[in-house]
């Protein structure tokens, strides 16, 4: 392939704009200095767009990399840690997973469908892009409150959307979280988890190899949808971002289903050597960092690249986002090979280009070089932004976590406590999403075992090559306490992990590997910086307790709107192994005449709680502690003990407090929608659990580490003993009743409303 010696220098110099262009680019003058010193000239237009994309904090990192790097990423079982397209972990000598969390939160606030919907679509393409196939969905969404009409269209939208997306491609959501709260009104989060299965280790890579060899083309063609969508999630929303819908693209989950097949097809004929999805930043990033990462060059003629319409300029081409597109460098002579498949399947293809020698990005377009770039310059080299290690914790943040949590509070008295805990089961934030759920086809495939409406883990079987069931299954979960993480961000960090953990332990599973979505505001901003740094800093001392090392994610800063930052959300997203599929402790009680008993470290507290935002108290004090020490004998016993079928039901005490946990688990072991089971709770237990705290924070306090097991009374001796060894807390609570009463002491409830309160409470019909 010929070219021109010398690149279109067009610069915006040229006519003294040069600032409009950089603020509209979101570069500032010492990057664009940084560009010009990196090329040996002014870039030309073009060129300045492919950088304000790769250079954004979206595509780069540049405000926490060098924060990403304290992460523990290795592990016996890790195949592929950060830096492809998704994690890989090894579950035998033939099956691995694949999984990786990302967010689509900025064009979700503009468009929540077709945000929503391809914030699936991308991370979909980035299992498969890896030679996995695609098994599961997970999500967890973040939006204001629902009696505001605007946060109730965008969390509606975005659910129709996500639902849209998963169902048409055919890959179940098994599993997920749903959050409210004043802070996310504008400025939601959709954060979107994919897991896949590949084969013998037969990882795809995404680094250019062989010079001369061609470059593929594959999939939708090129439109003007999406256009600089890196550089729009990396800048805070305001008033004005609906403007910014062009940035926001259009996805076609049918043809990603085309794509995921022709794709997986394509790569077992071994014609094809490194494929990079088309997501942020589209054409320009998958040809600059498959370069980059395979030490090499490559040029690509933008005349021969699909367009959606004619007279496309080149730098639409470069930064358009449409969906569905792939690129990838072929076996020279193994051309047709490839393209056959994607023939037969329906899915474009065509050649557009070659891997060079020269380690520089070129695109062609009209017989001359448009852009003439190192890759290296585009990717590894791009700006980084330390902001100094151990940062002080700002005086406010500081004044907030230390403030009594039941300030301004009304005591709870005995008779009040009923009423209490149907407001707490009504809340959307605690009650059943069957309304975002139901929306959701969890069973598509025939592989899943458990799928969890709300803060618990999905289950799918696994299967070998030869499509037989394995006898194992894949636990996966999402989960943050961004409440916690307000007011203590190291421990509100750690609880999240541990929380997974938890949710992983409670159906049996091991925990394998982490993978993480860190939403938060501006990082110049003392009190943002603080809380990115120590909720890095959390989460690498309960990965590395837990043994799940990271194996990449996403980091989404700038959620803010009008100034206002978001709750901080690191969530987690973590697999885990359950070597025998048909052991699976159950997520509610189960039969009547079963035993109830509380393990672990009960230390609730009202800091962060749902009840004290209920209460409309201020959000304060210090969250719950967290023991890793404890929480890995915790899981370690209670895995075993399901792993031997002794107990019927595991769950962690979780948002809304014990009663409310104890509440929940007679509503979902009912059957179907029928009356919950009653319970019968031991007065001695009460007075026990209850010495020294107050009422509300005995029933309603919000605690780490501890879990409601419910077994038979024939089994009891044998777990007590297994807690007893291990040298961790065990108190008896009762037992479970036929009837839809509470008895504990003096206080007497009808489950009935709390139940009820609770399967409606996020009924979306009535939102």
């Amino acid at each position: 392939m010929t070219v021109a010696a010398d690149p279109v220098t067009e610069s915006p110099l040229a006519d003294g704009r040069l600032d409009q262009t950089l603020a509209s680019f979101n570069l500032t003058r010492d990057e664009y200095d940084r560009i010009v010193a990196g090329l040996g000239r002014a870039p030309n237009f073009n060129e300045l767009a492919m950088f304000s994309v790769l250079w954004s904090e979206h595509c780069c990192y540049k405000n926490s990399r060098h924060l990403l790097k304290r992460l523990p990423t290795q592990g016996a079982r890790i195949l592929q840690g950060p830096g492809e397209n998704a994690g890989i972990v090894a579950i035998d000598d033939e099956i691995s997973i694949a999984f990786k969390i990302e967010s689509h939160n900025h064009p979700t606030a503009v468009e929540p469908f077709q945000g929503a919907t391809t914030g699936v679509g991308g991370i979909l393409r980035d299992i498969f892009t890896m030679n996995a196939r695609p098994v599961a969905n997970l999500n967890s969404l973040r939006f204001g409150p629902l009696e505001d009409a605007n946060n109730k269209r965008l969390f509606t939208e975005a659910v129709a959307g996500i639902a849209h997306y998963g169902n048409c491609v055919g890959v179940p959501t098994v599993a997920g979280e749903v959050f409210f709260d004043p802070r996310y009104s504008g400025n939601p989060l959709v954060n979107a988890m994919a897991v896949g299965v590949l084969y013998d280790g037969a990882i795809m890579a995404s680094g250019a190899k062989g010079v001369g060899n061609p470059v593929l083309y594959v999939g939708s063609d090129t439109g003007k949808d999406g256009m600089g969508g890196a550089a729009f999630a990396s800048r805070e929303l305001d008033a004005a971002s609906r403007e910014d819908r062009p940035a926001v693209q259009v996805g076609d989950p049918f043809a990603e289903k085309l794509l995921i097949e022709s794709c997986l097809e394509a790569f077992a004929t071994g014609a094809i050597v490194a494929a990079q999805d088309m997501g942020a930043a589209g054409l320009t990033c998958s040809c600059a960092e498959m370069a980059a990462k395979g030490g090499l060059g490559m040029i690509i003629d933008l005349d021969k690249t699909p367009a959606r319409e004619p007279g496309m300029k080149p730098f639409e081409y470069l930064l358009s986002e449409s969906q569905e597109r792939m690129l990838m460098v072929l076996e020279k002579g193994r051309e047709q090979e490839a393209i056959a498949v994607f023939e037969k399947w329906g899915v474009p293809a065509v050649i557009v280009g070659e891997v060079t020698d020269d380690g520089r990005a070129r695109f062609l377009h009209r017989g001359e070089v448009v852009v003439d770039v190192p890759a290296a310059l585009l990717t590894d080299d791009a700006p980084s932004y330390p902001r100094g290690e151990h940062p002080p914790e700002p005086a406010e943040a500081r004044a907030r976590r230390e403030r009594d949590p039941e300030t301004g509070m009304t005591a709870l008295e005995t008779q009040d406590v009923g009423a209490w805990l149907e407001r707490l089961m009504g809340s959307p934030n605690i009650a059943r999403p069957g309304g975002v759920f139901g929306q959701y086809d969890r069973h598509v495939r025939n592989n899943t075992l458990l799928a969890s409406e709300r803060h618990g883990s999905g289950v799918i079987r696994l299967r070998r090559r030869n499509g037989e069931f394995s006898g194992m299954a894949l636990a996966m979960t999402t989960d943050c306490n961004a409440r916690y993480v307000a007011l203590n961000p190291y421990s509100g960090a750690v609880s999240a992990v541990a929380e997974a953990a938890r949710n992983l332990a409670c159906v049996g599973a091991l925990p394998l590997a982490v993978t993480d979505n860190l939403n938060f505001g501006a990082p110049e901003k003392p009190e943002i910086y603080y809380q990115l740094y120590y909720a890095i800093e959390g989460i690498k001392d309960a990965c590395l307790a837990f043994e799940t090392p990271v194996t990449g994610g996403n980091v989404s800063l700038y959620n803010e709107h009008s100034g206002a930052p978001i709750l901080p959300a690191p969530v987690i997203g973590m697999i885990g192994l359950i070597e025998n599929d048909a052991a699976i402790a159950a997520p509610g009680f189960v039969a009547a005449g079963h035993e109830i008993a509380l393990v672990g470290r009960f230390l609730p507290t009202l800091a962060g709680s749902e009840y004290q935002v209920l209460q409309g108290a201020a959000l304060s004090g210090e969250p719950p502690d967290v023991c890793l020490k404890t929480e890995t004998a915790l899981i370690a016993v209670i895995r075993r003990l399901i792993a031997d079928g002794l107990l019927a039901s595991a769950t962690d005490v979780g948002m809304g407090g014990l009663l409310t946990t104890l509440a929940e688990c007679a509503c979902i072991g009912s059957a179907c929608d029928g009356p919950p089971f009653g319970l019968s709770l031991q007065d001695d237990a009460l007075s026990a659990l209850g010495e020294g705290l107050s009422l509300a924070t005995l029933l309603f306090g919000e605690s780490n580490g501890s879990y409601v097991l419910s077994y038979p009374r024939e089994r009891r001796e044998a777990i007590a003993k297994a807690f007893a060894d291990a040298d961790l807390t065990w108190t008896p609570l009762g037992q479970v009743t036929d009837g839809a009463t509470l008895r504990w002491g003096a206080i007497h409830l009808d489950l009935g409303t709390a139940c009820e309160r609770w399967r409606t409470g996020l009924d979306l019909r009535d939102a």
